[in-house]
């Protein structure tokens, strides 16, 4: 009897060990079970395994893909796309959370294969001081009181590049990325003949191609070329720098106030770090900006009406121009509103720039819904812009609509907060400089009837809008 009570009490201890341990382990699931039910994630689709949504958001108009999800889901909600979890958000106030007031929460981020490729050390990838330092630097770069020398640089461009579209057909996106790469080349270098630059040119075009390639480091394919031209381009780069440091001339550009930053010891900053800024200026700068210009020429040919008040416009000041025997500097530019609204309208309709890319650094929280550490977060700036309630008649072109300003946060084709592109100015520049000389000596026709979008990365008319460009006919100059 003493046995059995002895081996009952040794089982009930046991027993009781076993359930207080379990209690251990089982206490945490359920609290955090208990959690995830007030924090639970957004709604949403994740597709299929790894490839996710990622075809149907790059070969369907995004447009469709972004109202799809927004009418079942709302204006928060989970996909997959490029192999990551993302969150899509397309409320102006969640996308001030993310970008703006809780910017520190949501890191900017890229594909490591395109990161690569730019270079890690771009102020794009960066966060805190590094990314302040950066910044400011990139601004001195951009704003006005710099931009003003380089109005006639860019005249010239336009006016070298224009005679060569006379009596010919173009394909427009192609025409522009031509135009927009030599303008990003000054802006990263300034107006200079080295011998480098046509190298640096070369290299770049071949790191473009892999670029948009896919991500195979493998003989042969672009993306192992690309890899080798960045190597290349870093050393190019790093060559140009000691030439002009033993020169002791800056030569103007973003590298000139780099260098001037280096040398008065205000910032260390390495010629890697100098390397990988240069090429990202680049890289902002040319095929968004591409992109713009080819979809203004699309809207003012489908609007002839809003074509011959751009025309009015820029004859006004040709008028002046002509009196004056001068090119145009950057007071001119300011007065041209209506050109500007028109560009304006452009970015909004077209929203070159769907997204933008962001990372959770830590478990958040958003809209009543959880976001876990490492999610992409991806303010929707397409559907913003698209948005009846924020703009009557979305699909309608309409420049008159940005006589008033829009309401904040509603309008960011150049993203928000920090991480905001600091060349919106030089892109609206180049956009006024070349629609100046254009509107008034030429026409445009596109050529075929095939119409539509394409999505390459970015959105722009199918083809790249192939145009017969003719002169003018009944030039009149106001007086």
């Amino acid at each position: 009897m003493q046995l059995f009570f002895l081996f009952f009490s040794s089982h009930l201890l046991l027993t009781s060990s076993f359930l207080v341990l379990f209690s251990f382990l089982l206490v945490p699931l359920f609290i955090q079970w208990r959690r995830s039910i007030h924090k639970r994630l957004p709604p949403g689709s994740v597709g299929w395994p790894y490839i996710g949504e990622t075809l149907k958001l790059y070969t369907e108009n995004p447009n469709y893909f972004f109202s799809n999800r927004q009418k079942r889901y709302g204006d928060i909600f989970k996909t997959h796309i490029l192999g990551c979890p993302c969150v899509m958000i397309s409320s102006p106030e969640a996308a001030r959370t993310v970008l703006v007031t809780h910017a520190h929460l949501y890191k900017p981020t890229f594909p490591p294969s395109k990161e690569k490729l730019i270079g890690p050390e771009a102020v794009f990838f960066q966060q805190g001081a590094y990314h302040s330092m950066l910044k400011k630097l990139l601004q001195a770069s951009f704003l006005p009181s710099a931009l003003k020398n380089s109005v006639s640089e860019i005249e010239q461009i336009v006016l070298k590049l224009l005679p060569s579209w006379n009596d010919t057909t173009i394909n427009t996106l192609h025409q522009m990325k031509k135009y927009a790469f030599e303008v990003a080349v000054i802006s990263a270098f300034g107006e200079t003949k080295e011998l480098e630059l046509e190298e640096i040119k070369d290299l770049y075009r071949c790191l473009e191609k892999g670029y948009n390639s896919l991500p195979l480091d493998l003989p042969g394919t672009s993306y192992r070329k690309a890899m080798k031209a960045r190597k290349l381009l870093n050393e190019t780069i790093r060559r140009l720098i000691r030439r002009r440091k033993e020169s002791e001339k800056h030569e103007g550009g973003l590298l000139e106030v780099l260098l001037r930053a280096r040398d008065q010891k205000m910032h260390q900053i390495t010629d890697s770090q100098i390397a990988d800024n240069l090429i990202g200026v680049i890289f902002a700068a040319h095929d968004t900006t591409a992109s713009a210009i080819t979809w203004v020429l699309k809207y003012l040919h489908d609007n002839v009406n809003l074509l011959e008040s751009v025309t009015k416009e820029q004859e006004e000041i040709r008028s002046k121009l002509v009196e004056e025997n001068r090119g145009l500097t950057w007071d001119d530019t300011r007065r041209m509103p209506f050109t500007s609204r028109v560009i304006q309208e452009t970015l909004r309709s077209a929203s070159i720039l769907s997204f933008t890319f962001r990372e959770a650094v830590r478990d958040v929280e958003l809209e009543g819904y959880s976001i876990p550490k490492g999610w992409k977060v991806l303010p929707l700036f397409r559907s913003i812009h698209h948005s009846a309630d924020f703009f009557p008649q979305p699909d309608k072109f309409d420049p008159s609509r940005f006589e008033v300003p829009p309401r904040p946060n509603t309008y960011m084709p150049f993203g928000n907060g920090v991480h905001s592109c600091p060349g919106s100015e030089l892109a609206k520049l180049e956009i006024l400089v070349l629609l100046h000389h254009l509107t008034i000596s030429y026409r445009w026709q596109v050529a075929g009837n095939e119409d539509g979008i394409q999505y390459g990365p970015f959105p722009v008319p199918k083809h790249g809008l192939p145009v017969r460009i003719t002169p003018r006919r009944n030039k009149t100059l106001v007086t």
